[in-house]
């Protein structure tokens, strides 16, 4: 009987420290420019970090979408990391620099940008 209930002691322990994981991870999405499959992979392995548990950007909608633990990264630190891989975030922008290496299928409009033209994809 002692057995059994030191079983059922240590199940309630690891089940209710499962909740608490799983409630720590939080899933948020926002809007990241680009064009194409090159745009995906790219911007998903600037997130491909510590802290990040699921990243999927959406090449038709340009939202990402990311579950991550607050805890070791915020949003903002997201959507830094992947303005430093050359894509503008809602939040953040890529230095122009950056941007400028991107190839050429992959430069998007930055609407206003005056180091980065905009770019035809019917040509």
């Amino acid at each position: 009987m002692k057995k059994i209930f030191s079983l059922l002691i240590v199940m309630i322990t690891v089940f209710g420290a499962s909740k608490v994981f799983a409630q720590s991870a939080k899933t948020e999405s926002f809007k990241v420019y680009g064009n194409c499959n090159m745009c995906k992979k790219r911007i998903e392995k600037a997130v491909a970090v510590d802290g990040i548990t699921k990243a999927d950007w959406n090449v038709n909608s340009k939202v990402m979408t990311v579950s991550y633990d607050p805890a070791k990264i915020s949003n903002d630190a997201i959507q830094q990391k992947i303005a430093a891989a050359g894509h503008d975030t809602e939040k953040s922008k890529a230095a122009d620099s950056i941007y400028t290496k991107l190839p050429g299928c992959c430069q998007y409009d930055r609407k206003g940008s005056a180091a980065a033209p905009a770019h035809d994809h019917h040509n």
